[in-house]
């Protein structure tokens, strides 16, 4: 079962993994790098997730091919998206919620690799509706 302290300790488990990559390789490399390190990391760590996974988009009763993709989506209730940018721009964090959206996911977290340190200022956390309807513990 899924609750708010799961969330939670999977979120710290998953920027903790960050910041192992981040330690490891450095800043200044293309956010695929990043990515490929950080799927190895997460499968040594035994986290389970998806890749480049497909977000359905029902309109209308309609699933449409929008081709909209998540960078990670991990155990099921946990989005992830990486970046490696100069400064975070307010559309990634748009872009983020929209998936959890979507994917009815109760958090998601945002990382950008291309800073000093991913715990002060490369990383956001993000929590939606359906987080506060989970149980706590």
């Amino acid at each position: 079962m899924i609750t708010q302290k799961f969330l939670d300790e999977l979120s710290f488990n998953v920027i903790g993994a960050c910041i192992e990559v981040h330690r490891t390789i450095g800043r200044g490399l293309l956010e695929n790098v990043y990515h490929e390190c950080l799927k190895e990391e997460l499968t040594y760590r035994k986290i389970n997730f998806l890749t480049e996974m497909n977000v359905p988009l029902i309109y209308r009763n309609k699933e449409l091919n929008t081709n909209l993709k998540c960078d990670l989506f991990v155990e099921n209730c946990l989005v992830v998206e990486l970046k490696a940018t100069s400064e975070l721009n307010p559309i990634y964090e748009a872009q983020l919620m929209t998936y959890m959206k979507l994917l009815k996911a109760p958090k998601g977290i945002l990382i950008n690799f291309n800073c000093f340190n991913i715990f002060k200022e490369g990383q956001k956390t993000f929590v939606n509706e359906y987080f506060k309807l989970l149980p706590k513990f």
